[in-house]
């Protein structure tokens, strides 16, 4: 099976990518492959987010939505609407949760929350001011490490 066939593109499109994407922009479209290519190491659950993501924007545009209009109900009813097993309804979450959580946030913010020791996404760590209620002024403001 070909990406072509996996992810259908609009016919001008030198991309393969759903048209929901391709009619968002181009740089939609590039956001769209390195969420595949940048984030998602194995083959297998690569190929599989690809056909969540090509089921999940086929049924999209089934109901003429467009990419800026998509909100957490379109997905929920996307769930909703096909039959599927607890597994497979975790993976179409997990899934779409991480393809939106990139084309939002800048991508290259999300490479430095990677990990590459551990190999698993980390929280990136903030600064946090502790209350400081009762205690002596040198304290006052102390700083911790909030994971």
């Amino acid at each position: 099976m070909s990406t072509s066939e996996i992810l259908p593109a609009l016919p001008d499109s030198p991309l393969p990518v759903p048209a929901v994407i391709a009619c968002a922009g181009a740089r939609a479209s590039e956001h769209f492959l390195e969420f595949f290519a940048a984030t998602i190491r194995n083959k297998n659950t690569r190929a599989a987010y690809v056909q969540v993501a090509a089921q999940f924007f086929r049924w999209c545009e089934q109901y003429d939505l467009k990419l800026g209009a998509i909100r957490p109900l379109h997905v929920a009813a996307y769930i909703e609407s096909k039959p599927m097993t607890a597994p497979s309804i975790k993976q179409h979450l997990v899934a779409l949760r991480g393809l939106f959580n990139w084309l939002v946030i800048k991508p290259a913010r999300a490479l430095r929350c990677f990990s590459t020791t551990a190999g698993r996404w980390k929280r990136p760590r903030t600064w946090r001011i502790i209350p400081t209620r009762g205690r002596p002024s040198s304290t006052t403001g102390a700083r911790n490490w909030r994971t």
